[in-house]
C-alpha cells in the first residue's frame, strides 16, 4: 500500500470516530440538576440565630455591642454543653 492510501484510511477512521462521538454526545439526556434546599436561607424560629445574624452585620460594631457579646457567650455556652454564663454555681444550689 502506498503511504497515500494510508493516509486516506486513517483520516476516514478519524473523521468517522469524531462524528460518532458527536452523535452520541448529542443524544445524550443530561440528568436535571438536583438543588438541595440549602439550610442556610432556609427562615429559623431560634431567636438566638436571629441576634447572630444581627451581630453579624454590624461587623466591627458588634465589638462594642453588649447584646452581641451576650449572643456570643450564649453561642460559645450551647456548643461547649455548659450552662448559661449567667448561672454560677450558688443558682445550682
Amino acid at each position: 500500500m502506498e503511504g497515500k492510501t494510508l493516509a486516506r484510511i486513517g483520516a476516514i477512521v478519524f473523521v468517522t470516530f469524531a462524528m460518532t462521538a458527536t452523535v452520541i454526545e448529542l443524544t445524550r439526556e443530561d440528568e436535571p440538576a438536583r438543588l438541595a434546599p440549602a439550610p442556610a436561607f432556609a427562615p429559623s424560629a431560634d431567636p438566638l440565630r436571629a441576634e447572630q445574624r444581627r451581630c453579624q452585620q454590624l461587623g466591627e460594631a458588634a465589638v462594642r455591642d453588649a447584646e452581641c457579646l451576650a449572643v456570643w457567650a450564649e453561642t460559645r455556652d450551647r456548643f461547649l454543653g455548659r450552662a448559661p454564663s449567667g448561672a454560677t454555681s450558688r443558682d445550682e444550689e
